[in-house]
């Protein structure tokens, strides 16, 4: 069986770092996405046993995005599964009435734009092979649903940016699925929750493996599996 290669973004710590374990567990060359990779996160990986290698990549950086493509083009021919991880709470973010634009343009560049960027110069490799996957790490905080109702807890988070740019990230998840449809890429997003991660805080209800799991299952899903879907371990959440 050929190894499958996989691509994570933003995978040099937190979540990312995990999903990159889990996919190496599973017997997937990791190539840990990174914006200065040091070495670091490859060689505990590899200590594990994982093949894995770090990849520059700053999502913000168009240049370094297609050197990284066209690294993995000239070290592998192809790519199997693209885990668009990568993405911040800038700081100040706040609800709609205080948030400055430079917070919501903030947001925007690295978890939407960023990961449409990666995508494009992604897919041709994602062509290359069959059942490719896609999975966009988003955030129940990014559903209208949840957010919308007043007895959800998410909807006392008031973070215009994070939030309405894990709903476009959704957006994205569900066009570019329709877009793939019929051609074996499967493409789905994937909410962790919670995590004890710099981003979630330390307190956080859940461990950055539980919350990789949810992306690694998204990954690996088969042949016959829907596309276009917004996963948790819980089962599926409303957009």
């Amino acid at each position: 069986m050929t190894t499958k290669i996989a691509l994570v973004t933003g995978a040099n710590r937190g979540i990312g770092k995990e999903i990159a374990r889990q996919l190496g567990q599973l017997g997937h060359t990791v190539l840990v996405g990174a914006r200065t990779p040091d070495g670091t996160t490859a060689a505990e990986l590899a200590a594990e046993g994982i093949d894995a290698r770090e990849v520059r990549l700053d999502v913000r950086d168009q240049a370094s995005i297609e050197a990284a493509a066209k690294e993995i083009e000239a070290g592998h021919g192809r790519l199997d599964v693209l885990v668009n991880n990568a993405a911040i709470i800038p700081p100040g973010d706040n609800g709609v009435p205080e948030v400055g634009l430079d917070v919501l343009r903030e947001a925007y560049e690295t978890n939407v734009i960023g990961l449409v960027a990666v995508t494009q110069s992604m897919l041709p490799l994602l062509r290359k092979t069959e059942q490719a996957r896609i999975v966009n790490v988003s955030s129940e905080l990014g559903s209208l649903t949840s957010v919308g109702d007043p007895a959800s807890p998410m909807s006392e988070m008031r973070m215009l940016g994070y939030n309405s740019s894990k709903a476009a990230v959704n957006m994205v998840t569900v066009m570019l699925a329709n877009d793939l449809r019929g051609t074996g890429i499967l493409v789905n997003a994937a909410d962790p929750g919670n995590c004890q991660t710099e981003m979630g805080g330390w307190d956080a209800p859940r461990t950055p493996a539980q919350g990789a799991a949810v992306a690694v299952a998204a990954a690996t899903l088969g042949a016959d599996a829907a596309t276009g879907g917004f996963h948790t371990d819980g089962g599926t959440l409303s957009w």
